[in-house]
């Protein structure tokens, strides 16, 4: 088995989050539980340990809220990393948050440190709130923007993060209006996926491929051509995949390369390959944790009978994707996740999730690039 190098450490410090969005797949996000500190000494000593930790790689604070725990808790988290790195591999840090908890003490902090930032907006609140709500159902929006201005204000730089639902598709003028006026010039769009207790998506239907196309379009044109420039993840990784695909490099993607991405939960528990596994459980497949920082090093996880099992069943749904699918060549084969929420096994090939992020938005990519005139896209702002 081919393994790593580590490109992804996706790290959940506490399952809890103060909000309650609808979409949302994490089974435990009303318990209070955090890392500790030994814990915390015990991931880091393991993945620099590991031989894993070969190039440089990304560090994600993530699941539930990761502002719940405040900025001392990172500060130690920070130099903890720092003393496990003895070949000074370089690593980013970067969080994804939805900046309800974002204050002053906040601000200080994420402008004293190199961190990337993600807040997770759905755009204007009447978008916004039908999703993104409190325990009480009522909406964040207002507390979401305020977390948002406080950040510019401060002058921190951040991404947005939007999930697309069908409400979401017959306003595409209104959510780049949202992103003007609030000085966002970053933006990732997540479909709203059937994945862990999340079992149905609004996005289902076979109407929704033409509108989520005209959705996409029409906002690539505004983000390119409207009266303030707007950097989309999609267009840009889209684009990088067109280009690499007529090349001889092969296709192969982290979410289906053992210990590419390893995510590791408050407890020290470990998985890999999609990191909404993390937590989840399968008739199937049992568990998706493999180990524990404390206590299994990567070769007693690696020799799971277990994680061989996923991996043979991953590795035999990308075969497939790879015979039947024209579209493998800018996918890879599709997220193990999706393949399993869905269809209940990692050997399925289309999901819902790939025939919208993958084949619609290659479709308009595509369209994009054939027009007369069509030029270089816009690099990311630094």
């Amino acid at each position: 088995m081919d393994i790593g190098p580590l490109d992804l450490l996706v790290v959940q410090p506490t399952p809890f989050c103060n909000l309650d969005c609808r979409y949302c797949y994490l089974p435990d996000r009303q318990r209070t539980d955090h890392m500790t500190g030994p814990t915390l000494d015990a991931v880091f000593r393991w993945v620099f340990a590991s031989g894993l930790a070969r190039t440089p790689f990304t560090v994600v604070w993530h699941a539930g809220e990761p502002l719940v725990l405040r900025p001392e808790f990172y500060e130690e988290a920070f130099a903890t990393a720092a003393r496990h790195n003895r070949d000074a591999i370089p690593l980013v840090h970067s969080y994804q948050t939805n900046a309800t908890l974002v204050d002053r003490a906040w601000c200080d902090f994420l402008k004293a440190q190199p961190v990337e930032l993600g807040v997770s907006v759905d755009g204007p609140a009447f978008l916004h709130d039908r999703h993104r709500v409190t325990r009480h159902g009522k909406g964040t929006h207002d507390r979401v923007v305020g977390g948002i201005r406080r950040l510019r204000d401060a002058g921190i730089s951040f991404h947005v993060i939007t999930v697309l639902t069908r409400d979401t598709l017959d306003y595409p003028d209104e959510l780049y209006d949202f992103y003007v006026s609030e000085g966002i010039e970053c933006v990732g769009f997540n479909v709203e996926e059937i994945e862990g207790p999340h079992r149905e998506s609004s996005l289902s239907g076979a109407e929704i491929g033409p509108r989520f196309r005209r959705f996409l379009a029409r906002f690539l044109d505004l983000a390119e051509g409207g009266p303030a420039a707007v950097w989309v993840r999609e267009l840009d990784s889209m684009e990088l995949a067109i280009l690499s695909a007529g090349t001889d490099a092969p296709v192969r993607t982290h979410e289906t390369t053992p210990f590419a991405i390893i995510s590791v939960d408050w407890q020290g528990n470990l998985s890999t390959f999609s990191p909404e596994l993390l937590g989840l459980q399968n008739d199937r497949y049992g568990s998706f944790v493999f180990g524990n920082v404390a206590t299994d090093s990567l070769a007693a996880v690696a020799a799971s009978p277990r994680l061989a099992a996923i991996h043979r069943d991953i590795a035999a749904g990308v075969e497939r994707c790879r015979e039947t699918c024209p579209y493998f060549r800018f996918c890879g084969g599709g997220a193990p996740v999706n393949k399993l929420c869905e269809t209940g096994s990692f050997t399925a090939t289309e999901t819902l999730f790939c025939r919208l992020n993958r084949q619609a938005l290659l479709d308009v990519v595509l369209h994009r690039m054939a027009r007369p005139g069509a030029g270089a896209t816009l690099p990311m702002p630094a």
